[in-house]
């Protein structure tokens, strides 16, 4: 019986480190700069990615540069990464090959961002708040690495780790969702309107895999 109860005990732990559940409504708060804070997203991607649109809300105040999705292969840091250089200075890395691009912002101020790549062509694409931002080009006929460790909160230096307070982000994320392709520009406009969209087949905020890591709270979102 101990045995058992053991197990279960178990059980129960992993769960609640490992919770898939439904956040619409809510965000991630990050709400201290640490090197330690964290989140990882869990997907279950097997093929390496030719193609992704990447959407999501964010809320700071920080005037400092901070990751806000830092996705890692093994043995391949910055892989894909999403960072804000400052106010309105967006960076997207595929393969450790970075473009930059500029938006006109209000600060501090939610965003709404989305972020996609295409292998075939190498553009890349930033939509602030609903605007398309000037397209770059950067590894055309690249795959991005399967297997990934994803963080929001931190930039990862290495697979799952090297993180650097200075770089680390401080805010809310909420509705967060990864697509294998390149939305079109009514698909991006919906998802920033919250009309239907297809269903984001890599990350999904509706029914997200995540592990919280230190000081990080689920609370309801209150600003639009």
């Amino acid at each position: 019986m101990d045995t058992l109860l053991l197990w279960v005990s178990v059980l129960a732990s992993l769960l609640e480190a490992f919770a898939q559940t439904d956040l619409t409504g809510k965000v991630f708060v990050f709400p201290r700069e640490s090197s330690t804070d964290h989140v990882t997203l869990t997907t279950h991607l097997e093929k390496p990615l030719q193609n992704f649109t990447l959407c999501f809300q964010a809320y700071s105040d920080l005037s400092r540069s901070y990751s806000l999705f830092s996705y890692n292969a093994q043995g391949k840091d910055n892989e894909l990464l999403i960072f804000k250089e400052n106010v309105g200075v967006y960076t997207l890395y595929i393969g450790r090959t970075k473009v930059t691009a500029k938006a006109a912002e209000d600060f501090p101020s939610p965003a709404h961002i989305c972020a996609s790549w295409e292998s075939s062509s190498g553009i890349a694409e930033f939509w602030v708040n609903g605007k398309p931002l000037v397209r770059k080009g950067l590894r055309q006929g690249y795959s991005v690495e399967a297997h990934p460790k994803i963080v929001l909160g931190q930039e990862q230096d290495f697979y799952g780790g090297g993180f650097d307070r200075q770089q680390s982000f401080v805010g809310e994320i909420g509705e967060l969702y990864m697509w294998d392709s390149v939305l079109s520009r009514k698909e991006i406009l919906d998802v920033f309107h919250g009309s239907p969209v297809p269903k984001p087949n890599i990350l999904d905020w509706r029914a997200l895999n995540y592990e919280i890591k230190g000081y990080v709270i689920i609370k309801p979102l209150v600003w639009d």
